[in-house]
């Protein structure tokens, strides 16, 4: 399995879910992180959730976008640049800049 960086964050139900950071992109003046779920060291592909991304000197704290106007904007971004850059994304696995 290839590496990723993973945070945690709190379901609605309040356990506690791995995330890995699948993808990473600037949209507008914040960086967005793309994750997906981890379960049993195996990444889902159930889906993909974005988060917005703050970085820190020692790592990077992600919050949901609560939003739905900026979420429908950001989510439209992102398929953007995926349709326009076909392949692996840039910034995913181990990207030495941003997220991860």
């Amino acid at each position: 399995m290839e590496e990723y960086t993973t945070f945690f964050i709190t379901a609605k139900d309040g356990r506690q879910v791995e995330m890995a950071v699948v993808d990473e992109f600037d949209y507008g003046k914040r960086h967005y992180v793309v994750s997906a779920v981890v379960e049993n060291d195996t990444i889902s592909d159930e889906g993909q959730f974005i988060y917005r991304c703050r970085i820190r000197e020692d790592g990077f704290d992600v919050e949901q976008i609560t939003g739905k106007t900026e979420y429908e904007e950001v989510t439209k971004a992102y398929l953007e640049m995926e349709e326009e850059s076909p392949g692996e994304p840039e910034g995913i696995a181990g990207s030495e800049t941003g997220c991860s």
